[in-house]
């Protein structure tokens, strides 16, 4: 019923009934308990129809709130929003590269500061805190331009359970682009679609897949990895081995060629919403992304069969959209005969995805049909 309820956003008992199938009687029960447990709002009839006027019911922004905390490569940020997603509060850091207990450090801070923005009643009703980070980050040193020995700590350190010491709610962990097709599902435009392959252009490219109108994180977690598929180049790494998508359309080769430029590139993650003018550096890296992302996008729909792709990313929404507009165009390019068509559409959170993303999950894991996004359980103070 919240999911319902959710997706339509003011609903009446009786269309509510209809939805679910539930008797009127066994509706008004549970929408009169979740009014008085504080998670739905009555509000006016609505008259000037025959009969009884209807009671739209939609839910409260106060009936829970969430954190989410995002580990990126260059940055971290820690949000709390509220039942409708909407930001109470939000923390943002950058650094060279993510360190542990730098991470806890941020995350602590954060929360103590975050929780002053609520009163205590509000506080009680806090669902968790997700965690949205890369799977495996010490796998990536090259790319995150750490040393291997700082960056290999990450391999010996479980954050979600340091982290769970610290906190009084259950803390849950996601790889951060599934977190952000989550939180794109839940508060952006992919509630209007039922199936969609989900693309995040952010430091490392990433992707997820909802399947029939919810989040299908696959057998580990780990579905719709497209940042592994084999590039369509013939360059290879140092080591002789095939390029993956990650390493030609990812924004940290943006920042690999603005500084071998000279230029500083602290830009693409102090401010990700404002780039500035980048010039050609930026007209480059937006062709190259865009080929490979519709090689990416040809290769997957063939497998999945989705009518849509939702692409998004930690970048100014001006870029967004040239990075869609070019991608349309170089498919146009590519050889389709046998695959069905389908529409390229652009995400509407952007580089907050991902830590909205991280709070996300908890509502999920409370409050709606998507429990199987919980990659890992949930670890409870």
């Amino acid at each position: 019923m919240l999911s319902i309820i959710r997706q339509r956003e003011h609903v009446a008992k009786a269309e509510i009934a209809r939805a679910t199938g539930l008797s009127p009687q066994t509706i008004s029960i549970i929408t009169n308990q979740l009014t008085r447990d504080g998670l739905l709002l009555r509000g006016d009839p609505m008259r000037g129809r025959v009969g009884q006027p209807l009671v739209p019911y939609s839910l409260n922004p106060e009936g829970a709130y969430s954190f989410g905390l995002k580990i990126g490569r260059r940055s971290a940020e820690l949000l709390l929003i509220d039942f409708l997603g909407n930001v109470v509060g939000y923390r943002h850091e950058t650094f060279p590269y993510p360190m542990p207990d730098g991470i806890r450090a941020f995350a602590t801070d954060g929360i103590e500061s975050l929780l002053e923005s609520i009163d205590e009643s509000q506080r009680e009703r806090i669902a968790g805190l997700g965690i949205a980070a890369p799977y495996e980050i010490w796998s990536w040193p090259e790319e995150i331009g750490a040393p291997l020995k700082d960056i290999d700590t990450w391999r010996h350190t479980d954050i979600q359970t340091d982290l769970a010491k610290i906190c009084h709610w259950p803390v849950y962990y996601s790889n951060d682009i599934t977190a952000a097709c989550a939180a794109e599902l839940l508060f952006g435009s992919g509630s209007r679609y039922i199936d969609y392959l989900y693309l995040f252009v952010g430091s490392f490219l990433g992707g997820g897949l909802v399947l029939n109108g919810h989040l299908f994180p696959g057998r580990t977690q780990n579905a719709a990895a497209i940042g592994s598929v084999p590039a369509n180049t013939s360059r290879m790494t140092p080591d002789g081995r095939q390029l993956q998508m990650m390493h030609v359309a990812s924004i940290y080769t943006l920042e690999r060629t603005l500084v071998a430029q000279g230029r500083p590139a602290d830009v693409l993650w102090r401010t990700p919403d404002a780039w500035g003018e980048l010039g050609p550096a930026l007209d480059s890296w937006i062709a190259e992304v865009s080929h490979s992302l519709a090689f990416a996008i040809v290769a997957a729909i063939a497998v999945v069969d989705t009518p849509t792709v939702v692409l998004d990313g930690a970048f100014p929404a001006d870029v967004r959209a040239r990075v869609a507009e070019e991608t349309r165009a170089a498919l146009a390019r590519f050889n389709c005969r046998g695959i069905s068509p389908f529409e390229i559409v652009e995400g509407t959170i952007g580089h907050a995805a991902r830590a909205l993303g991280g709070a996300t999950i908890p509502l999920m894991a409370n409050f709606s049909l998507d429990r199987e996004v919980l990659f890992k359980d949930a670890q409870p103070d």
